[in-house]
């Protein structure tokens, strides 16, 4: 049994869920935005209006094996992440490290200087929005939890922190464990 899938996902008051059970597709309307999901044929997704909750099981004449329980847990928390987006929104914040480095705007664009002789531009996805304070310090904001992590992770790809000089583009709440250089004879 998951235990996660198990659980079933409570919808607060402005959010709006349409369910389409013969096509296995959901769509949640909210504040913050419109996300879309489609689920499964090993997973059933129930919404009952007059509770305000979503439930998910295992498809009637699915055998219950370990994808069948995977996908059921991985459909429940995908369906709550939209739920929650929707209403809050996701926010992941990053800061660049390093003499000389720093982040501008340029309209739906991040243009990093950050040690290389080019600057690397990076476009933002459909849904994501970004702040920049101070040069150094920026914030991804979206409804969509995996664009809003990958949207983080690509910009951190390009210069991950390294462990000599603490240089790089890191997490804000990231913890970089330093090494000594080279010991010289003594």
């Amino acid at each position: 049994m998951s235990r996660i899938g198990k659980q079933s996902i409570a919808i607060p008051s402005g959010i709006e869920v349409k369910l389409n059970a013969n096509e296995r597709t959901i769509n949640v309307k909210g504040p913050k935005g419109n996300l879309n999901f489609d689920w499964r044929s090993e997973v059933s997704v129930q919404h009952d209006e007059a509770d305000k909750k979503i439930c998910c099981a295992i498809a009637e004449g699915t055998d219950e094996n370990r994808q069948a329980r995977a996908l059921w847990g991985t459909t429940r928390s995908r369906i709550n992440n939209m739920v929650e987006g929707c209403k809050n929104g996701f926010t992941k914040k990053l800061k660049i490290v390093g003499v000389g480095w720093n982040a501008k705007a340029q309209g739906q664009t991040i243009v990093l200087s950050i040690g290389f002789c080019h600057t690397v531009d990076l476009v933002a996805p459909d849904g994501v929005t970004f702040e920049i304070e101070k040069g150094t310090q920026i914030t991804i904001t979206g409804a969509d939890k995996q664009a809003v992590g990958q949207y983080a992770a690509v910009i951190r790809s390009k210069r991950p922190p390294e462990p000599y000089n603490g240089k790089g583009i890191m997490y804000d709440d990231e913890i970089i464990i330093r090494k000594a250089g080279k010991a010289f004879g003594v």
